[in-house]
């Protein structure tokens, strides 16, 4: 698929897509007339780094999860140095407090909103 239609299903802007392309997050291929095309399997790498970016992680941790995921395939563990190895336990320390803090936050959303009355709006979705 063509740039503009991945930022249609994707809802990101194609600059943010080339960038994304830039920082190795993201891979196309490229057509004779030199238009990128994308994988079907990009819409949800996509959607990823999104979610990713908006957890708070960098695009260079971004990268080196998806090359751990075998996403990209390009880095393993068995190649793993050191100080990669340090820089993955402090991201995951880190992602570890985010959650602990959006659980926290998530409990004390389901609690205001029961004793306010309205428990069924925990069923719906967002």
């Amino acid at each position: 698929m063509r740039i503009g239609e991945l930022s249609r299903r994707t809802g990101v802007v194609t600059r943010l897509l080339r960038y994304y392309e830039e920082q190795g997050l993201l891979e196309s291929t490229r057509s004779p007339n030199g238009y990128r095309d994308y994988a079907e399997e990009e819409v949800d790498t996509v959607l990823r780094i999104r979610g990713l970016l908006a957890s708070g992680m960098t695009t260079r941790l971004i990268r080196m999860l998806l090359d751990m995921e075998g996403v990209r395939g390009t880095v393993s563990a068995a190649q793993c140095t050191r100080t990669v190895a340090g820089e993955v336990a402090e991201e995951l320390a880190r992602v570890e407090e985010r959650l602990r803090c959006l659980s926290q936050s998530r409990e004390t959303m389901r609690e205001w909103l029961t004793t306010a009355g309205y428990p069924e709006l925990l069923a719906q979705p967002a």
